[in-house]
């Protein structure tokens, strides 16, 4: 069994409530799909935020609001620059994924009609859902549905037919937060771009795992969500290409995102003020850009190794569950593990664990879509992270395996 190449003690020690425990156990967090864990490097830059320098952005000469503008702007660099875009005006700052996805869902109503298609996959979150169900009550347009198989993987063939000159937007994401199954995005936009269609990739699963680069992706969207990267919760960003983001109108109308205002007419900022109206989250925007300079001095390459030693060990060990099932079995995943006992509920597994302080997640994920193909009502979702442990996994399965002493 290989172990991590970064100090693994060190790197736990960054994390002050790995130390605390829960219904008297030493607390083993395996919901990092759900959200992650923040360093103290993280707190630290939230603390020092408001002990020294907390003061609105972008509209004061006073020596704070200068500070805290470069620091949150410099965020924006370090954004840019994790994610390889090319211009730094192409992030803008946003609550989270739904928020960067109801943008773009939002400004392609004056752009579809009805009769055109949109194209969503069968493993979406919700919140890559339920916008575009939205946009086309608006105008009129047809969701259509990239199917999947019992594997997890998703069926591409069916797509690829189905492409036409009425296709005018695809979205998908990166990585399934249900079943871990890393989507061929690459693949996905190059056909999509092959008959004119735009194509927006929700990263907000992906991002903890994979350094995507939206030069080389040639996407023209890509959304993520802070709390996902060890940082705080409340916090996101959507890249877009620069022609996109010039086409589409704003979303919301407020401060910051105007350049001139009368009662006769109004003009809209430049990009990427645009799309950012009102008070943004400025000690959350510098806590993310901390949170990646975090990650990067580990190594996101050092990252993905050892979370994919942690999924292969946790898989093989649960496979020898009797009654075990886990959904999702694609060959290409990350770190994260759905699974049922047969025969028991996964709240009731979910439960038990959590009397153990093993942290997992039981539902359906906010993706009902998934739960009703496998016709189950959820299942229990571990999902790991590099500051967990081969002795956290060895925790896991022996409280799957209590729990189904207990509950046959």
């Amino acid at each position: 069994m290989k172990t991590a190449t970064f100090d693994l003690v060190k790197i736990r020690e960054d994390f002050p409530i790995l130390n605390r425990q829960v219904h008297g156990q030493p607390l083993v967090y395996l919901d990092n799909a759900a959200t992650s864990q923040t360093p103290r490097q993280v707190i630290d830059v939230i603390v020092d935020y408001y002990s020294r320098y907390n003061a609105n952005i972008h509209r004061g000469v006073h020596t704070l609001s200068q500070e805290a503008t470069d620091a949150y702007e410099k965020a924006r660099i370090k954004i840019q620059r994790h994610f390889n875009a090319l211009h730094s005006h192409e992030i803008i700052m946003t609550s989270g994924t739904t928020h960067g996805i109801n943008m773009v869902a939002s400004g392609f109503t004056s752009f579809l009609k009805p009769g055109d298609e949109i194209w969503v996959s069968a493993m979406e979150h919700h919140s890559n859902i339920v916008p575009w169900q939205m946009l086309c009550e608006r105008t009129g347009a047809q969701l259509r549905v990239i199917p999947m198989n019992l594997k997890g993987d998703l069926v591409l063939e069916s797509f690829y037919e189905g492409l036409s000159e009425r296709t005018r937007l695809v979205f998908c994401n990166h990585i399934s937060n249900a079943l871990g199954t890393i989507n061929p995005i690459e693949d996905i936009i190059e056909r999509a771009h092959g008959v004119g269609a735009a194509v927006l990739i929700d990263g907000a699963q992906a991002a903890p795992h994979i350094k995507a680069d939206m030069q080389a992706l040639n996407v023209d969207f890509y959304t993520i969500s802070a709390h996902k990267l060890c940082g705080p919760t409340g916090v996101g960003a959507l890249y877009g290409k620069t022609e996109w983001l010039e086409k589409l109108p704003p979303y919301e109308g407020g401060g910051e995102m105007i350049s001139e205002v009368t009662f006769e007419k109004t003009s809209y900022a430049g990009l990427p003020h645009k799309f950012e109206a009102g008070t943004p989250n400025i000690s959350g925007g510098i806590a993310f850009g901390a949170a990646l300079d975090y990650l990067n001095a580990i190594g996101m390459d050092e990252i993905a190794a050892y979370e994919t030693e942690l999924l292969h060990y946790a898989t093989s060990e649960l496979l020898h569950i009797p009654g075990l099932k886990i959904y999702g079995e694609g060959a290409r995943k990350t770190s994260v593990i759905s699974f049922n006992l047969e025969g028991i509920h996964p709240y009731d597994v979910g439960t038990l664990l959590d009397q153990m302080g093993i942290a997992v997640r039981t539902g359906h994920h906010c993706a009902q879509p998934i739960m009703d193909f496998y016709q189950i009502p959820g299942t229990v979702r571990a999902s790991f992270a590099f500051y967990n442990t081969m002795a956290e996994v060895d925790r896991l399965v022996e409280g799957v395996k209590k729990a189904a002493r207990m509950l046959s």
